[in-house]
């Protein structure tokens, strides 16, 4: 027994056959896929736009017991129209034949595999998301829409991963249009595009052909976080305990397609830790051998961090506004640096703090700031051995952790 919608995919494969439209009573789609189909006689078509009263007209066609074809570009279950339709009418009335998806065939083009990448949307979604997630990760298909298309993305990432290669794909499936191009960012950001964009794929050419794999998406997938200190290299024990260091990601809640910024990162310990769970990162120093090491960890994790050398507050204003953000040290500015941090901060901010007299300060500065705000004084001793098989207890140095928080930002689409 047929189900009364059925949900072609085209744009990217083969042409529609005509079988596909035959016996419809409506057929829905875009423009050009109405066109390149011929219609049964007596069918009714509607050019999609608006999605909600295409949705209307569908259901009253459905209730009446006719039958309903709808169009849509590759793979329609793919951050595609399946969604809407499943959630209006239930999966159960829906006959989907899937089409070959603006990734796979963008892929495809490049022979370049893509079980390993991420797919990201920035299409009627807020681009910043698409943007950090092209910072993290070697391998990223975007697909684009108005005000976030291949300059927008450009523009974001020439700033801060100007090395990327963005493999801009057009009018995929046309063989009169298609156009397949490799640009920087920088290239990227400097052209109109046009509406023809189908996918923007994000490549670090040094590390898009990964090892053979046998589970889908990225590679970084950490087994644990807060790693022992002998992880990275640091000056003087100056680096972030680990104790400490597992509280501060817990309330930073790191994922992909979060900002991050370690301010003060020292070692980069912090930043190398967010990177690893997923998030983009940017790692304020204030010296130039801080500087060093902080690329030195982030290169043995094999993560990518963004390393600002420069003071905060200043240097802060150069950046993209984050998620989250962690604070380390604990001068005289540091009130100053956590209000900057606050002001910017979309939904946490961390401030890790070994001097008491420091505490009330930046408490006020996120309270201001209208986080609400909650803190505590971590004190751990770790197992050390003595001579004659024996273990005493050694006192780490107490570090005040406070974190201001605000209501959840509502999070946006990755598929893995």
């Amino acid at each position: 027994m047929s189900r009364p919608v059925t949900v072609v995919g085209t744009g990217t494969g083969a042409p529609v056959p005509a079988e596909a439209t035959a016996g419809a009573d409506l057929v829905v789609g875009g423009r050009r896929h109405l066109d390149a189909v011929a219609l049964p006689e007596g069918a009714r078509r509607i050019v999609l736009g608006p999605l909600a009263p295409a949705l209307d007209a569908i259901g009253k066609y459905v209730a009446d017991g006719r039958r309903v074809v709808v169009l849509a570009s590759g793979d329609p279950g793919f951050f595609g129209i399946v969604r809407a339709l499943s959630e209006r009418f239930g999966a159960d009335l829906l006959d989907v034949v899937p089409g070959v998806s603006s990734v796979a065939a963008a892929f495809a083009r490049l022979g370049l595999t893509w079980e390993d990448a991420v797919v990201v949307s920035a299409h009627g979604r807020d681009p910043r998301t698409a943007v950090h997630v092209c910072r993290a990760y070697p391998k990223v298909a975007v697909l684009t829409g108005p005000g976030a298309g291949p300059a927008e993305l450009g523009a974001a990432l020439a700033r801060t991963v100007p090395g990327r290669v963005l493999v801009v794909a057009s009018a995929l499936g046309d063989p009169a249009r298609e156009r397949v191009e490799r640009v920087t960012p920088a290239e990227a950001a400097a052209r109109d595009w046009g509406p023809a964009v189908s996918v923007v794929l994000c490549l670090d050419e040094a590390r898009a052909q990964g090892p053979v794999r046998t589970l889908a998406g990225p590679v970084r997938r950490p087994a644990g976080w807060a790693l022992d200190e002998a992880a990275f290299a640091h000056r003087d024990s100056m680096i972030t305990k680990f104790e400490v260091r597992a509280l501060a990601l817990a309330r930073l809640g790191p994922r992909p397609g979060d900002l991050v910024w370690d301010v003060g990162s020292g070692s980069g310990s912090v930043a190398v830790e967010c990177a690893r769970l997923g998030a983009a990162v940017s790692a304020v120093e204030k010296t130039a051998d801080g500087v060093g090491r902080i690329r030195a960890n982030a290169a043995a994790h094999e993560v990518d961090v963004h390393v600002v050398h420069g003071e905060a507050p200043e240097v802060l204003s150069g950046l993209d506004d984050p998620d989250a953000v962690f604070v380390g040290g604990g001068g005289r500015e540091l009130p100053a640096v956590v209000g900057a941090c606050a002001r910017r901060a979309r939904r946490t901010v961390v401030v890790a703090m070994a001097a008491l007299d420091r505490v009330p300060a930046a408490r006020a500065a996120l309270t201001e700031a209208g986080f609400d705000v909650d803190g505590v004084l971590l004190q751990s001793s770790r197992l050390a051995p003595l001579p004659g098989d024996v273990t005493r207890l050694a006192a780490t140095n107490p570090v005040f952790l406070l974190w201001g928080s605000r209501t959840p930002v509502p999070e946006e689409g990755v598929a893995q």
